[in-house]
């Protein structure tokens, strides 16, 4: 087997990692990814990080070192012992033997935050949704799911935000696609359904052309090019149509993996309820394009092709 093709996905607790990439490993196919968490590196369990006053976003709190080394070793196409943090009472389970796939799936606070974990991605997607619709996020989360309770979740983001600025947002600037879902001018963040979705494109990596799905109505995409980079705008309240003629453009440019085509993409849970979302689905049709992309490009060139594509 020809090298992986690895994609990261950084951003803070609860900006929507795994939301993001479970439409794209369903695309892909369970069979076909590698999926590595990277809080399993953290070197504290909840209950030591609470005596030691640290935080997990803070470099010190986790293997840095044996993050990058497990990275090194996946890219090479070597499996490692993955160690295992259990969230749902912030414990470490027994460590996993994971094997290398053609797609690794890498979601995580610090992937970014060294010249060593950068090198190993090919493609490297930041998420960063304005601050109150995280907190809003990880409420939900948190309470359904990991057993807090509201004032525990906004004390614990409070104590973390420090952190959040010196460590975990800094990494913004080493991403081929920063996305930013956030609700339209004049609209409640708590409609999750119609999120607008913003996508900074950045040159490193060769995106589709859109300019044909391009328009100034709130029913299209809107794309701004400035310094190289790309700014596109991608609404929440797409008409059924419009959503279906933008998925069919995307589509088009990935036409060799056509087979991978799914009606699932974009459901999302919010607490415990699922939901469907158009501006999540055609952000997930754009990330599995680079990905496609670049597993094509490697099979064609040989293991050391499309380094940084």
């Amino acid at each position: 087997m020809s090298r992986p093709i690895i994609l990261g996905v950084v951003g803070d607790s609860a900006t929507g990692k795994t939301t993001l990439t479970r439409g794209i490993v369903r695309l892909l196919g369970n069979d076909r990814v590698a999926r590595v968490c990277l809080d399993d590196y953290h070197r504290h369990d909840r209950r030591q990080r609470r005596a030691l006053g640290i935080t997990p976003l803070h470099p010190e709190c986790n293997y840095m070192d044996v993050m990058a080394q497990h990275l090194r070793l996946l890219r090479g196409g070597e499996a490692i012992l993955k160690p295992a943090y259990r969230h749902a009472d912030g414990t470490f389970g027994p460590p996993v033997y994971l094997e290398p796939a053609p797609f690794v799936i890498v979601e995580g606070l610090l992937g970014y935050s060294s010249e060593e974990l950068r090198d190993c991605f090919d493609v490297r997607v930041y998420l960063d949704p304005p601050e109150s619709l995280r907190r809003r996020w990880k409420v939900a989360r948190d309470c359904s799911r990991r057993g807090y309770t509201t004032s525990e979740v906004l004390e614990e983001l409070d104590r973390r935000e420090p952190d959040a600025v010196a460590h975990i947002r800094p990494q913004r600037h080493d991403a081929d696609v920063v996305v930013r879902f956030g609700a339209p001018p004049g609209e409640d963040e708590s409609d999750a359904v119609h999120l607008d979705a913003h996508l900074l494109l950045r040159p490193e990596l060769p995106h589709p052309d859109l300019s044909d799905v391009v328009g100034e109505s709130h029913e299209r995409l809107t794309l701004t090019a400035a310094g190289g980079e790309q700014d596109l705008l991608v609404p929440g309240r797409l008409e059924p149509a419009t959503a279906l003629e933008l998925e069919e453009r995307i589509w088009q440019h990935m036409h060799f993996a056509s087979h991978l085509r799914s009606e699932r993409l974009g459901e999302f849970t919010l607490g415990t309820e699922l939901m469907r979302s158009d501006s999540l689905a055609i952000v997930q049709l754009l990330v599995l394009y680079h990905l496609v992309t670049a597993r094509a490009k490697v099979e064609a060139g040989g293991p050391e092709a499309a380094t940084r594509l």
